[in-house]
């Protein structure tokens, strides 16, 4: 039933794991990737803890409140166009889009615009993985090399000991963005898998965290090892479908064929300019692979926080939002997550983190052209999630908005909005 709607010879191995740093820091639009670094021009204000004292009773007016943040961003121009949805249990509270799918023409974004996710797809791949666990077909500590057996890296310890579990928690042991600057020069995806045997290991295999795109998509060739089917169509069948995720797709061509959909846009003096989506990283489906619309996305948020658990068990939510490994840089990487995060570990697909101790479960994507978060707070049911066509990092700051907000914590203006009553601390980075 639907819920209810409120709307990479020795040399060369030497220098490697500085190619792989450079292509990974100046390649650009890669999945998940900062989308750029604003210093604060206000002191971040000691981390603050959640008394629970505070937490709203009602969510409805702090959708209220976001919504009057929302009128303020699309009056200021910083985006091209962008789609917001939060979510308290089961309900929409707020569904909006402001701004254009395509400035050209002047469409409009609607609920049922189709927009990139980037790497908010990678929770649809770890959900998948999960799913095919219940079923007995292989476990996260199954080896990849024993469903893959042509599959290696840089020694054969390495490759014997990779799990289903170290790929998608990023505990593969490569540099951080493995090949994805050789993916943005056009080589193919199965050439890349076949390189990461030429790749000297950072780490040993579950021991560090480093994220990875190329390496992260063998759960693909896994689930069509394992199955017999395409691991679009098995997320196709086992999620979209069931979810009643009616404008969910994979790939350019899906997105281009949408009724509705977000072109990517770049700036063009003081306004926007749209050009055609980069084929690049949905060469790799799990990894960056899926569009969708917020209406999608509202039961994508729904489902992750237990509305569907005859699709999404709770034993299976419970195991994908399980924190796996430490992310440290998370705690410094943005000046909301500076002043806000206690703890940041990642689990199967998801950032998990510690949000003036309150659970934040919590995602980013970036490609060339769109940008995408989604974050909830389990213990509440209470989440957002926001998606838009352009590469501005306003938007990123009105998710800690919200939360702090909706829990009680002192007012910042983490999206650089203007001048208000709260705190301003501008530079809302997308990761």
């Amino acid at each position: 039933m639907r819920p209810q709607r409120s709307m990479i010879s020795s040399t060369k191995r030497r220098l490697f794991p500085c190619v792989l740093l450079f292509g990974a820091v100046f390649a650009g639009h890669c999945a998940d990737l900062a989308a750029g670094s604003r210093r604060p021009h206000s002191r971040v204000p000691a981390r603050p803890h959640v008394d629970v004292h505070d937490i709203a009773s009602d969510a409805a007016p702090v959708a209220t409140e976001f919504n009057r943040w929302l009128d303020r961003l699309e009056t200021s121009g910083q985006v091209a166009g962008l789609a917001v949805a939060i979510v308290k249990d089961d309900q929409v509270l707020l569904e909006r889009g402001i701004g254009y799918a395509d400035w050209a023409s002047r469409e409009k974004v609607e609920p049922d615009t189709v927009f990139r996710l980037a790497s908010l797809s990678k929770a649809f791949a770890t959900t998948l993985a999960g799913m095919l666990v219940e079923d007995g077909l292989m476990q996260w500590d199954t080896h990849v090399a024993n469903v893959l057996p042509t599959f290696a890296l840089a020694d054969d310890d390495a490759s014997s000991k990779l799990t289903v579990g170290d790929i998608l928690s990023h505990r593969v042991g490569l540099p951080h963005n493995t090949y994805d600057n050789l993916l943005e020069q056009d080589e193919p995806y199965p050439l890349l898998v076949e390189r990461l045997s030429e790749v000297p290991m950072a780490c040993p295999v579950g021991e560090c965290y480093a994220y990875q795109n190329i390496a992260f998509s063998l759960i693909g060739d896994v689930t069509y090892a394992l199955t017999g089917d395409f691991f679009y169509h098995e997320v196709e069948k086992r999620i979209f479908h069931p979810l009643g995720m009616h404008d969910a797709t994979y790939g350019r061509d899906s997105l281009e064929h949408s009724p509705r959909w977000a072109r990517p846009h770049r700036r063009a003096g003081r306004v926007w300019k749209p050009f055609m989506p980069n084929e690049t990283y949905y060469r790799m489906p799990p990894a960056a692979g899926v569009n969708a619309s917020l209406r999608d996305m509202e039961q994508w948020l729904i489902a992750q926080m237990g509305g569907y658990p005859d699709v999404l068990s709770p034993k299976l939510l419970d195991e994908l939002h399980k924190p796996v490994v430490e992310t440290p840089r998370d705690l410094r990487s943005t000046p909301w997550r500076r002043g806000r995060l206690l703890d940041a570990q990642y689990a199967l697909g998801w950032r998990v983190y510690e949000y003036a101790g309150e659970t934040l479960i919590f995602h980013a994507g970036a490609v060339q052209g769109y940008r995408a978060m989604i974050g909830f707070l389990p213990k509440r049911r209470f989440g957002v999630v926001m998606l838009w066509n352009c590469e501005s990092v306003a938007p990123s700051g009105l998710l800690p908005m919200l939360f702090d907000r909706y829990l009680g914590l002192p007012s910042i203006d983490w999206a650089g909005l203007g001048p208000t009553r709260m705190s301003s601390v501008s530079g809302g980075e997308i990761d």
